[in-house]
């Protein structure tokens, strides 16, 4: 999993609230067993005219030109602003990864879902809580200014404007450790991996049968 330190980039201003993870990644594309290849579906339905299946060529469906994320200042973006109760719904945790496939790299947001928000950390998304006040600020000057960035700490749990403007945020510290380091659930185990080996020798060692395997 990717690191989370410091990170820089344009905001799209998604002003909805209580979107649901069918919103952002429809049913249909479920079906996928694998991990990658969610991004050009990630809010499928309002980002396209036509309904969208997996595996469909992406490059010649309609764009819905009213969606914000087809608009061309917005382009790029890698924080997604937005309102509360985001990721509501099912516990889906194809959501994270399709923002993630995107190009999203945090969410700010009043309030998320506890399944979506535990899912995020998990894929190296970060999802900031801000206040609605503050969140309403960030949503004006995004609007106001073409090219609105922020910079977003995690090690001192801040987010910055560009005019040195900061909103202080809280996250748990055992995610926040996580997402410094690039772990996810696999890398925290490995991370015992000589001691995992050493436990398997030894227990080998005192009930060699385990060792076999039934043929046939």
């Amino acid at each position: 999993m990717e690191k989370f330190t410091v990170h820089s980039g344009l905001v799209a201003p998604l002003d909805r609230e209580n979107v649901d993870t069918d919103a952002i990644i429809p049913k249909q594309f479920l079906k996928s067993i694998k991990r990658t290849g969610f991004g050009p579906n990630a809010f499928d339905e309002w980002r396209y005219l036509d309904v969208g299946q997996p595996g469909q060529d992406n490059s010649k469906r309609p764009l819905n030109p009213d969606f914000v994320l087809n608009q061309q200042r917005y382009q790029g973006a890698s924080v997604l602003l937005t309102r509360k109760n985001f990721g509501c719904g099912s516990s889906r945790e194809h959501a994270p990864w399709a923002l993630d496939q995107y190009g999203f790299r945090a969410i700010i947001a009043p309030s998320f879902a506890d399944i979506f928000y535990n899912n995020c950390f998990k894929n190296g998304l970060l999802p900031v809580v801000l206040t609605e006040q503050e969140v309403d600020k960030l949503f004006n000057e995004t609007y106001a200014f073409v090219g609105f960035k922020l910079t977003i700490d995690l090690e001192a749990q801040v987010v910055r404007t560009g005019d040195g403007t900061e909103y202080k945020f809280d996250v748990p510290g055992f995610r926040k450790y996580c997402l410094l380091n690039g772990f996810d659930d696999i890398g925290l185990t490995l991370r015992h991996a000589d001691k995992i080996r050493q436990y398997e020798a030894e227990r080998l060692a005192k009930q060699p049968w385990l060792n076999h395997r039934l043929v046939g």
